[in-house]
């Protein structure tokens, strides 16, 4: 997709969000609903079941924040079924201090 259309993309405010073991699932409020596998966020993946309960909805609403896991996701990454874009080196560092 060319980066003009990512700029013209809507973003739809959250109204939900599911979390499984598996999946996570958020529900927009027009209606779409979302799912994709955790372990595209490896954050989340790795993250106790109380650190994926604890999240909160962006103040535009258009994004997912986990303060335990320190994992941000945006409505419009999902839309665009991008993965979590950390890097092996990162996240690594991140596990050693948990």
């Amino acid at each position: 997709m060319s980066s003009f259309a990512t700029e013209i993309i809507q973003v739809p405010p959250i109204l939900g969000l599911t979390l499984t073991d598996e999946l996570l699932t958020v529900t927009l409020t027009d209606g779409r609903i979302i799912s994709v596998p955790i372990a595209w966020y490896p954050r989340l993946f790795h993250g106790s079941p109380a650190e994926r309960d604890r999240w909160e909805i962006a103040p535009n609403q258009t994004g997912i924040y986990w303060p335990d896991l320190d994992e941000d996701i945006s409505v419009k990454n999902l839309l665009l079924g991008q993965p979590s874009g950390e890097s092996q080196r990162s996240l690594q560092a991140w596990l050693d201090q948990r």
